[in-house]
């Protein structure tokens, strides 16, 4: 896999919402979901009810698109990242290191009774004005 810029992994830290897009029928639609990110695999893992209509929607197709924004005003410090990636539910050893990950960042979530989601990256374009005016860094999984 080639590496990914660090400004990237950093702004992905930084931040915990994520936008999720799915389609389904050709009907799109998104969803704001909390998420951890694993460094290592390059995953975002979130938690989400299995009757929820994102859900439902990537059971019929888990390609998937999203965003992760920093809202500002101030057009110099404008950064975002889009990506595309796959979602899935996390199997046999990397369920529990999912969890782990998760759970250290939302200690909270070990209350309420949801189902474990990661997001394999495939895509990540990232811009970052505080580089230059609309500068973009892009990573694609190969």
């Amino acid at each position: 896999m080639e590496s990914i810029n660090k400004r990237i992994i950093d702004f992905i830290n930084e931040h915990h919402v994520l936008t999720l897009a799915t389609s389904n029928n050709n009907l799109p639609y998104c969803a704001n979901c909390f998420y951890a990110y694993d460094n290592e695999k390059n995953k975002l893992i979130f938690t989400s009810d299995d009757n929820t209509k994102h859900i439902s929607d990537i059971k019929n197709n888990n390609i998937i698109a999203g965003s992760i924004v920093l809202e500002t005003k101030t057009v110099g410090k404008i950064q975002g990242i889009q990506f595309n990636g796959i979602i899935s539910k996390p199997q046999d050893d990397y369920k529990k290191t999912a969890n782990k990950l998760y759970l250290k960042r939302f200690p909270y979530a070990i209350l309420k009774n949801t189902k474990l989601w990661i997001v394999d990256l495939t895509f990540i374009k990232m811009t970052d004005n505080r580089l230059g005016f609309g500068k973009k860094l892009i990573w694609n999984k190969k």
